[in-house]
């Protein structure tokens, strides 16, 4: 038995695919104790691991940093991040000297996590829950002019946040440094060779597992008519008039159309619904791609892994970089086309495209195949083992 430490931030899209993996190594008679946030606590509580809640040391917000968290400002998740590794720090130290960690599994943008493997001197494995970036595969984003101001204009701020890990004992270069990927760092990548842009150019280091999905369903298609599923994810919801714009759009269309959206109980808009649309705050996602036609999502990894491993095609509304670089990706495995006008003829226009064009419905069963046939939580399971053993080789 190994003990095993998880890291991730207070984010489902990061959380959700380590979920699976942890119950894995749970299965396997692993002690895993998962550091995480009161909101996560059940689902890490199902996976069969301890959880530590860690919402104890995440800093009170300002209006202004609360305002750049929820318009993903790189800048200001960069400094909360190092602001809760500061404030973890005697507690982490306390729960290394008393756990031992064999292995760190770590989020790749949880700070705390990685700073405090490499401290403790513990082998750590990254987890990624987009895909692995580098020179090469970072061409696939496409930052938006603020975007690329906010991360000039930030550096300084960061820089400042920066100074004050060193005196406790983490040596840390630049944010960059952080979160970049490299070829000697052990990393699980939630996505397929096939699916990873520019796979050739990542090491051995790297594990291509597939999707990490927490679920048994299977794509089951057959119904009176199609099913629209609409979902911005849970961080970039907050967006009404698209709302709006999506419900004026398929209110005639012979469809039935679920939105997910984590306002729904509180929004004007969704008040009065036509009777062929459905709005709920939370659904379980993969359940009902596995039946849908069409996804007109924001493009997280993680959506748009869940839909491609339920063969259900996208209309693809990217909202930051990253999302871009899962756009492009999928619109070049012709799984899905973009969203290139949000008005509701747009819209329109697009959910047509996909449910009338069997092009991209083949080319989404296609990737799911494609996934499943990954080794999925269970390889990513053996590349987390194998990094205490490759270490221990060593030491002997």
């Amino acid at each position: 038995m190994k003990r095993i430490a998880f890291f991730c931030i207070p984010a489902h899209g990061h959380t959700n695919p380590m979920l699976p993996v942890a119950a894995e190594l749970v299965r396997r008679g692993n002690a895993v104790r998962f550091y995480s946030f009161d909101e996560f606590a059940g689902k890490i509580a199902a996976s069969g691991a301890e959880f530590v809640s860690c919402d104890a040391y995440l800093p009170a917000l300002t209006q202004k940093e609360e305002a750049g968290l929820k318009r993903v400002s790189t800048t200001e998740m960069t400094i909360q991040d190092i602001r809760v590794t500061l404030r973890m720090d005697a507690f982490l130290d306390d729960e290394f000297r008393t756990f031992r960690p064999d292995v760190v599994y770590t989020d790749s943008v949880c700070f705390w996590g990685r700073l405090n493997a490499q401290k403790h001197h513990v082998p750590m494995v990254v987890s990624t829950s987009t895909f692995a970036f580098n020179q090469l595969s970072s061409r696939y984003m496409k930052h938006s002019p603020g975007e690329l101001a906010d991360m000039v204009f930030g550096l300084p701020r960061i820089a400042r946040e920066l100074k004050k890990l060193r005196p406790l004992g983490y040596h840390v270069k630049s944010a960059l440094s952080l979160v970049q990927s490299d070829n000697e760092t052990d990393t699980v990548v939630y996505t397929s060779r096939r699916f990873q842009p520019y796979a050739e150019s990542f090491s051995s280091h790297y594990a291509f597992v597939g999707p990490s999905v927490f679920s048994d369903s299977e794509p089951d298609k057959k119904k009176d008519r199609p099913l629209v599923y609409i979902s911005l994810g849970t961080v970039i919801y907050d967006k009404p008039d698209f709302y709006n714009r999506c419900i004026e759009a398929l209110r005639e269309e012979n469809v039935d159309v679920v939105i997910s959206c984590k306002k729904a109980a509180d929004s004007d808009v969704f008040r009065t619904l036509p009777d062929n649309v459905s709005v709920y705050p939370y659904v379980n996602q993969p359940a009902v791609l596995a039946a849908a036609d069409a996804f007109l999502t924001h493009c997280g990894m993680n959506s748009v892994s869940e839909s491609l491993y339920m063969a259900a095609p996208m209309i693809l509304y990217p909202q930051t970089g990253e999302q871009w670089a899962v756009a492009r990706r999928t619109a070049e495995m012709d799984a899905g086309v973009m969203l290139t006008d949000d008005s509701a003829d747009g819209i329109r226009a697009a959910v047509r495209e996909v449910l009338q064009n069997g092009a991209y419905g083949e080319a989404a069963r296609e990737c799911s195949a494609d996934f499943r046939s990954c080794s999925g939580a269970s390889g990513a399971a053996d590349f987390i083992e194998s990094a205490y053993r490759q270490t221990e080789a060593l030491m002997i």
